[in-house]
């Protein structure tokens, strides 16, 4: 008897980004898992994901990294940046900065996605009550007491409450009690009487609270004074990235080989990028482990000694931000001063004031007006007046008069709310080392005697002293799955211990599925849209995730189809949790199939890796229909027609007489030439799947290679009206049938056509770009299209990335003729100079394709015809089919006709009218003189 499962409950404290992150890392896995868990977040915040850090509306305060490094997943770095596109920055990019606001909301967003996809996995509540205290239970669960009075009981719980709060020790008594100090200055409200009276300010502490309040609080006729004890300000981040570097094999044992080592590592940097940013940032994978290496003296000097300026570099602000503090230094109106305060005087004037700072036990002294002085720490005097006017004395010398001091140092060593004063009372839990933090074994909480006795967890801050770095949004996400993990694996072993062995479902072709029947029958019902190039297969596909979100072929299919076939998919999302979720369920052959689609959209040997995948898996359809280059996919790029042929009949045989394979087969017959078998094979597979739309598309080939027009014609328009209704690439077939009506001279056939199946509005995107901007260049070669030819409607359908900066060289080859067709010279030079720095077929094919056509629309018809002539021989390594490439062999005998080099024209439709008997060839070679 399988034993009943009991839910999970697990309480996060905190739903700033720490515990936004946790809560998103446990609501994903355990839906992926289906591990049944309840999540409770505690947290008095009207939001998530905001916290302190991201509440602050200012559009002034931007974050500190690079939008490309804030996603939510390490494993998905552009997740915060598309969701910046998709949210009304569509020109984002990972290298800029946003600000702190939309980054809250960017947190939020992303958990309330999840908690949706996790719904009937994982309950979620959110109670907004502060924990005041956590105390053990008897059954070895943990008992969080809330501050309305309520409890929460959970099996564990992860205190994910952010950075500590400054301590103030540095303000005297008198100070901290004055309404003229702000020790909070994020609290709401806290900044309403500094905004209000215009008085100059004072912030104690120049690190990034200070930066950003100095924007803040900026306006004309206010200085803002900025003091710290080195008064350094962060580095701001480049405006350009200088590049990467590896940081060094070997940093020595001791904090004195270390310091050695970086400074080396930093010049070497200053010498090849001519920037020092490179050699901090590579060491930030290594922070952790460098920090544990020293000793506790070496740590506390290293705090000492190079803690600041470790903290202006590596902590660095936005370039923007920085030249907004330029500005603001430059017009004096932001002042900053390196020093200690040692006296501190509320009164009327300057000449009132106690500036000097008594030893220990100073006594009591009273000012002019009669008004006794207090001593603070370490005896700095401090004067209460009349007018609020605070005048600050600092250990250089300075005085400065300002209305308002405002504590801007930072988050203290202590963690020292009420929920963690009753751990550290009760012993359940210790400070950190150096009092930083609190004492963790991989985030979870020791005691007194280094056990961890309860389910006690926490990251980022908290862990201070343990990692030193923890603060940031890159390392806070790695900890924040690293806690999901580690939550859930108790919870999943079992379950699958207990789970009796089932068979598992398989696809059409026999192999098995990890994942259940129903998602199971979503796959099978898309991967049969793909082999017979239907449309909405990414729906289906779409539906087995939203079934099972654990089903790694499922995720790695919409990823396929989205960068193979231009879906609407988030691509890297989809990729992402194929990965997830093949590392967590999935078997050698969707692990195999899960990293060849990595490859190919990361282009990263994702050739090798498709063969070696089908050398393993033949009856791997998908793998398959990927691997050869035919409508639905763009195949393998180097793979010649013999060994596709081999790798069609090699795995043929495990399907049984399968229509797909053989349509597969018909393609590849007709590239060969071979237009009889073809026909036969393409005729067999439709026979067994009349909508198998690779058998079409061999059979188009067929009929218009061979001359058969009329018959083609007919056929396929007969079909498109049919069953190719539901062709995914069925603006492709209608291109097909547009040539025939061209070679058959039927001028007003192909205009009607073009209006009620290719033009801009019924086609869009790379599809239009290929199908509808070739079939308006050739129409117009042919005088078959009198007048305007719309072409720069047709490039206003697909995004000026494309055309512009293709990414592969048959993209790039409609690209030139579209806007060659459009007579855009301008932007055909920028396809040019992009091919000149792509790979070698766009180099040796693309440039001097572009630059024959920018000849022919300057008219120079006699360099223009040179150019094409010589690229003819090499065309082939463009890609595509024989077909598409005529539309160059057409443009060269525009050319030729345009130049008066009517011979060379007569020889070459000579040649066109020996391979197929082409009415319109045969009216254009009549139409040239003698």
């Amino acid at each position: 008897m399988i034993p009943a499962r009991t839910r999970h409950t697990v309480a996060i404290v905190g739903a700033g980004a720490a515990g936004t992150l946790t809560a998103i890392q446990l609501c994903e896995t355990a839906t992926r898992r289906r591990t049944p868990l309840d999540l409770v977040l505690v947290d008095p915040a009207p939001e998530v994901g905001r916290g302190t850090a991201y509440a602050t509306p200012d559009p002034r305060h931007r974050l500190n990294v690079p939008a490309g490094g804030m996603s939510c997943y390490p494993d998905e770095p552009g997740h915060f940046t598309r969701w910046l596109c998709r949210h009304g920055e569509p020109t984002v990019t990972g290298a800029d900065f946003a600000t702190r606001y939309r980054f809250g909301a960017y947190l939020a967003d992303t958990l309330g996605q999840a908690i949706v996809r996790a719904q009937g996995v994982v309950g979620v509540r959110r109670l907004r009550v502060r924990a005041e205290s956590c105390t053990g239970a008897p059954d070895g669960r943990v008992e969080l007491h809330l501050a309305d009075g309520g409890r929460v009981t959970a099996d564990s719980a992860v205190l994910a409450t952010g950075p500590a709060g400054s301590t103030g020790d540095w303000a005297p008594p008198a100070l901290r009690a004055s309404a003229r100090f702000v020790a909070a200055p994020w609290v709401p409200g806290a900044l309403d009487g500094p905004r209000a009276d215009g008085a100059d300010v004072l912030l104690v502490g120049t690190g990034l609270t200070a930066v950003d309040l100095a924007l803040t609080l900026d306006r004309p006729g206010r200085t803002v004074h900025a003091v710290s004890r080195n008064g350094l300000l962060p580095q701001p981040h480049a405006l350009t990235p200088a590049g990467t570097m590896p940081a060094p094999e070997d940093l020595g044992s001791s904090l004195a080989e270390l310091r050695r080592a970086v400074y080396r590592h930093i010049s070497r940097a200053v010498r090849t990028h001519g920037d020092w940013r490179p050699a901090l940032d590579s060491l930030r994978p290594h922070t952790a482990k460098l920090w544990h290496s020293l000793t506790p003296d070496e740590r506390a000097q290293f705090l000492k000694e190079e803690g600041a300026r470790w903290n202006t570099h590596r902590h660095r602000m936005a370039p923007a931000t920085a030249e907004s503090l330029t500005r603001r230094r430059t017009a004096r109106r932001l002042r900053v001063y390196a020093g200690r305060i040692v006296g501190v005087n509320v009164g009327q004037g300057e000449g009132g004031g106690v500036v000097g700072a008594g030893g220990e036990g100073a006594a009591v002294r009273s000012g002019p007006d009669g008004v006794p002085a207090r001593p603070g720490p370490a005896g700095v005097p401090v004067r209460t007046g009349q007018d609020g006017i605070l005048t600050v004395s600092l250990s250089d010398g300075r005085r400065i008069r300002a209305g308002w001091v405002i504590d801007c140092t930072g988050p203290g060593p202590r963690l020292d709310d009420p929920l963690w004063r009753s751990l550290f009372d009760s012993g359940a839990a210790v400070p950190g080392p150096l009092g930083m933090g609190v004492a963790t074994g991989d985030g979870r909480l020791l005691d007194a005697r280094g056990r961890a006795e309860r389910p006690l967890f926490t990251l980022g801050a908290p862990r201070r002293g343990e990692l030193w770095e923890t603060t940031a949004i890159p390392e806070i996400r790695v900890q924040a799955a690293a806690l999901a993990e580690e939550l859930l694996a108790p919870l999943t072993r079992p379950a699958r211990a207990a789970r009796r062995p089932r068979r598992r479902p398989v696809d059409a072709h026999g192999l098995a599925l990890s994942t259940h029947a129903e998602a199971a029958a979503a796959y099978r019902t898309g991967l049969d849209r793909v082999l017979k190039v239907r449309a909405a297969a990414e729906d289906s596909f779409e539906r087995a995730v939203t079934l099972d979100p654990g089903f790694a072929l499922g995720h790695a299919a919409l990823a396929l189809v989205g960068h193979e076939c231009g879906a609407d998919v988030d691509v890297p999302r989809a990729l992402a949790d194929a990965q997830r979720s093949a590392h967590e369920r999935a078997d050698e052959r969707e692990r195999s199939f899960v990293d060849v689609v990595t490859r190919r959209v990361h282009g990263d040997d994702g050739d090798g890796a498709l063969l070696r995948h089908l050398e393993a898996h033949p009856a791997d359809a998908l793998a398959l229909a990927t691997a050869v280059p035919t409508i639905a996919f763009s195949g393998i790029n180097d793979l010649d027609d013999a060994y596709a042929l081999r790798l069609v009949e090699r795995t043929s045989p495990v399907y049984d007489g399968h229509w797909f394979p053989t349509s597969l087969l018909a393609f590849l017959r007709q590239e060969e030439g071979r237009y009889g078998e073809a026909g036969e094979l393409a005729h067999r597979a439709l026979a067994a799947e009349p909508a198998s739309g690779h058998a079409v598309h061999a059979l188009a080939h067929v009929h218009y290679e061979s001359g058969a027009h009329k018959t083609g014609r007919d056929w396929l328009d007969g079909w498109v009206s049919g069953q190719g209704r539901g062709a995914v690439h069925r603006a492709h077939f209608s291109w097909h049938v547009a040539l025939h009506e061209l070679a058959l001279d039927d001028t007003a056939a192909v205009r009607k056509r073009w209006f009620a199946q290719l033009a801009p509005g019924r086609v869009t995107g790379v599809r239009a770009l290929v199908d509808s901007g070739s079939l308006l260049w050739r129409a117009r070669l042919s005088g078959s299209w009198r007048g305007r030819i719309p072409a720069a409607d047709v490039l206003g359908t697909v995004a000026q990335e494309v055309v512009e900066r293709p990414a592969t060289a048959f993209t790039a080859l409609h690209a030139a003729v579209a806007l060659a067709a459009a007579g855009d010279l301008a932007a055909l030079r920028r396809l040019r100079d992009h091919a000149a720095g792509a790979d070698a077929v766009q180099r040796e094919i693309i440039v001097p394709l572009c630059e024959a056509f920018a000849a022919l629309v300057e008219e120079r018809f006699h360099d223009a015809a040179r150019g094409l002539d010589a690229l003819l021989p090499d065309l082939r390594r463009v890609g595509g089919s024989a077909a598409q490439r005529e539309v160059v062999e057409e443009t060269l005998l525009y050319a030729l006709v345009a130049g008066g080099r009517c011979d060379a024209a007569r020889r070459l439709l000579d040649a066109r009218l020996d391979r197929q008997q082409a009415p319109r060839d045969r009216r254009m070679l009549a139409g040239l003189p003698a």
